[in-house]
């Protein structure tokens, strides 16, 4: 979760936490979107690493069809506001 949140800060998400990271990665493993392994750190406890299972990959899959629809529509509509006010 925390390399999670920082990848996502990197990225110029920066008002993602942890907070808001580690509840959703729980409602996708109980969804059996993701599953869990514990690995040893070599600096202090286990870390929790995720992986997608096939349900999650084919979920995430029909998210990106549905993003690619949805931007679609937002950008033509866009286009089209910003062309009325020529």
């Amino acid at each position: 979760g925390y390399e999670i949140t920082e990848k996502l800060k990197f990225m110029g998400f920066s008002d993602i936490s942890e907070g808001t990271i580690y509840p959703l990665l729980l409602r996708l493993t109980r969804n059996n979107y993701l599953h869990t392994t514990l690995k040893p750190s070599p600096n202090g406890p286990q870390r929790k690493y995720y992986t997608l299972t096939k349900e999650g990959i084919e979920e995430a899959f029909g998210f990106q069809n549905n993003w690619k629809d949805l931007s679609f529509v937002v950008n033509h509509l866009i286009r089209r506001n910003q062309n009325d006010k020529r």
